[in-house]
């Protein structure tokens, strides 16, 4: 079949789309100047960047004769490191394929009612089901709810129900994606993710001693500093010595010990929250002390297990809806949050048996099949850019970006991306520029890989698609002066 062909043949949408990117493949020969002098400044290479910037009206003009703006293409078919610009094709196929009502939810069930006395017969359920906002608070209120319903002993004790998810766990061999694991960015999400698994460390030192607490202080679990040395290195570069720790039984089996390891620096104070305890021990240990606080007892007995059919609802919490939580994701960037919602992309059409990634990842290429969109090159791991192997051409990017401005989801993927000067991880750049306040783009920052993608207007008020990425071993430290400039040169057409 003829290219012709193809676009008569094409519905109306996807004609837009073809047209506009066979417009801005008639490319200058050259970079725009102010662009290659960011380059130059930088001193990164032509070669480490590739861009598609188009406005979304161009593909029809007046008696349908195509616009001649300077739209921009170069190296746009090259499939590149997006950092974290690939959360925008995670969020536009999460809001179409499962709506921006839908809702995470955490269940507390019981497989019967409990006795005159509140004790239940069997254990006390815990169900996730990638509740992105569960944390101490929700989950208090969800066993005093059990409370209010007259259980009180639980002397089968607790199971924990992550089934959503297959495997249902992070692979225990799965490396994190730097050297501090112990980061917030770092947590791999499954779907019984309690406060994040994150616990709040504040250590404070002066020219003799370390003093640390956790917090919450919960109860059955104590921090252990006996084996932290001093560090030589400034207060600021602390976690460069900073060791995983060790989750070890208290004596006389009274609760658990966390003991840090590595070093801290003198007169220092630090205040974090990090992922310090394996869930499998944070969880139980949570539910037991609230548990216990508010009155009732449990048994010792924790398991990993799916919850029975028929098993009744004591309370349960619901997160935000998607909408709502991807606002948040994208505009601080948050890879975990990003990567729960890609898991719930990949449980929510997961065949029987199929590991939830693999699903993801298929709900993504179908999504782009369907939009009549090339996925070549296109290479996913987590859907959030937290990934040396995740790669797509920035001309793929733009389409996406081009159908999105056209469907129902726009004003959700809109209001969720960052604005220029104004908030999220933009707050600080292109200020002063044309750009600022106007222009809502995705940033990417890795050391090896920078970008943004989302919507420019020009001084016309036209509203351009822009997707770059530069990706050099200097791009994390020089790259971003370029993207701006790009930003900057779509804002001043």
């Amino acid at each position: 079949m003829s290219g012709a062909a193809s676009f008569h043949r094409a519905p109306g949408w996807l004609l837009s789309v073809l047209l506009a990117l066979a417009a801005v493949s008639a490319q200058a020969a050259e970079l725009p100047a102010p662009v290659q002098a960011a380059l130059e400044q930088a001193g990164l290479p032509a070669t480490a960047l590739g861009v598609v910037a188009f406005p979304l009206d161009e593909a029809a003009g007046p008696g349908g004769r195509m616009h001649r703006s300077p739209s921009l293409r170069w190296q746009a078919d090259r499939a590149m490191a997006p950092s974290s610009s690939i959360k925008v094709l995670t969020a536009v196929v999460a809001l179409d394929r499962l709506g921006a009502a839908s809702r995470g939810r955490t269940e507390l069930l019981s497989e019967g009612p409990p006795d005159a006395e509140g004790r239940l017969a069997g254990p006390l359920y815990l169900r996730g089901g990638a509740d992105a906002q569960l944390d101490w608070g929700a989950l208090w209120l969800m066993l005093r709810q059990a409370r209010e319903q007259g259980v009180r002993e639980v002397p089968a004790g607790l199971v924990l129900d992550r089934s959503l998810f297959l495997p249902t766990r992070p692979l225990p061999a799965l490396l994190p994606f730097d050297e501090y694991p112990e980061s917030a960015y770092n947590m791999v999400p499954d779907a019984l993710m309690l406060n994040g698994n994150l616990l709040g460390l504040s250590l404070a030192s002066d020219g003799q001693t370390v003093r640390g607490r956790l917090s919450p202080a919960w109860r059955g679990l104590q921090l252990d500093l006996s084996a932290l040395a001093w560090s030589a290195r400034p207060c600021a570069e602390w976690e460069l010595d900073f060791g995983r720790p060790l989750l070890v039984p208290a004596p006389e089996g009274q609760g658990w010990l966390l003991r840090l390891q590595g070093s801290f620096p003198r007169q220092c104070q630090q205040r974090q929250d990090m992922n310090l305890v394996d869930r499998q021990a944070l969880v139980p240990l949570v539910v037991r002390s609230l548990w216990e606080e508010l009155g009732g007892s449990l048994g010792p007995a924790v398991q990993e297990a799916a919850t029975p059919a028929g098993a009744q609802v004591l309370a349960q919490h619901q997160d935000r809806p998607l909408g709502e939580l991807l606002r948040g994701a994208l505009k601080s960037s948050d890879n975990p949050l990003t990567r729960l919602v890609y898991l719930r992309l990949g449980a929510a059409v997961a065949r029987p048996g199929e590991e939830t990634l693999a699903a993801a990842e298929r709900a993504v290429r179908d999504w782009l099949a369907g939009q009549g969109l090339d996925a070549q090159g296109l290479v996913l791991e987590n859907g959030s850019g937290l990934s040396r192997r995740e790669r797509i051409r920035p001309e793929l990017l733009a389409a996406v970006l081009a159908r999105a401005a056209r469907l129902p989801l726009a004003p959700e993927l809109l209001s969720g991306l960052p604005l220029a000067g104004v908030d999220g991880t933009l707050r600080r750049r292109l200020k002063g520029s044309p750009a600022e306040g106007r222009a809502r783009l995705k940033t990417g920052s890795l050391n090896e890989a920078v970008a943004l993608a989302g919507y420019v207007p020009d001084r016309r008020g036209r509203t351009w698609v822009l997707v770059a990425f530069v990706n050099d071993e200097q791009a994390g430290r020089r790259g971003r002066p370029v993207l701006d400039a790009l930003a900057d040169w779509v804002a001043r057409q």
